[in-house]
């Protein structure tokens, strides 16, 4: 329902879990406003001033707090519990990765690292570009996150995805696309005078499509 009013179309493997979770606090959080207006409105009405009725103190009812509270609470710690697999997954563990890159972020663009023909990052014939990442579908993309001067966040609303770069950390992220398409890679975290201009775009092809990309690529080293 969220996506066809509010979210970006889904194109990764683990959205469907990020927009399940949406949706069920989405949902807790519009019937607790409808209760609390629709009582709102009855007392409003019921205890409303009238000529002859005098105002009146009223204690607190420690039961009545009590109760609410510790619904609260549980309802919190349950979300909690339900976030926290699909946390792991995407944060902690994921898949192996069949494609690797580094990404790099800078005031104001984002550095894309492919490994070179030796197909090995951290080799010399590694080529960086800006703004432009190229991906194969239905393959397991891992990136080795980064920053050079100060926290950006790369977000791919597309793919449910959104990581901080830190300067002096390397933070590894994870996404399988499952969709053709060019994505947008804006800035989330606000980083100086440029940020609103801050804006990479993800390809995703056929495997065909992305081996072309990679050797016109690299030809044109």
């Amino acid at each position: 329902m969220l996506e066809h009013l509010w979210f970006p179309h889904d194109v990764s493997t683990f959205g469907p879990r990020i927009d399940w979770l949406f949706e069920l606090i989405f949902w807790i959080v519009v019937i607790v406003w409808a209760a609390v207006t629709i009582t709102m409105v009855i007392f409003m009405i019921r205890y409303r001033a009238r000529p002859g009725r005098k105002a009146e103190y009223i204690e607190g009812n420690p039961r009545l707090e009590l109760i609410w509270t510790a619904i609260t609470a549980a309802i919190m710690v349950t979300l909690a519990f339900l976030s926290r697999s699909t946390w792991a997954d995407i944060k902690e563990h994921g898949p192996p990765g069949q494609v690797f890159f580094n990404v790099t972020a800078k005031q104001f663009n984002w550095e894309i690292t492919y490994p070179g023909p030796d197909g090995k990052l951290g080799t010399k014939d590694d080529v960086t570009v800006e703004n432009e990442m190229h991906v194969p579908v239905n393959q397991v993309v891992r990136i080795d996150l980064t920053s050079k001067d100060v926290i950006h966040s790369f977000f791919v609303p597309n793919l449910r995805l959104k990581q901080d770069a830190v300067p002096g950390r390397i933070i590894h992220v994870w996404f399988e696309a499952t969709e053709p398409g060019t994505y947008e890679i804006p800035c989330a975290e606000l980083c100086g005078f440029g940020h609103s201009g801050m804006l990479g775009h993800l390809t995703v092809q056929s495997e065909a499509d992305y081996e072309k990309y990679l050797k016109d690529t690299y030809s044109g080293q």
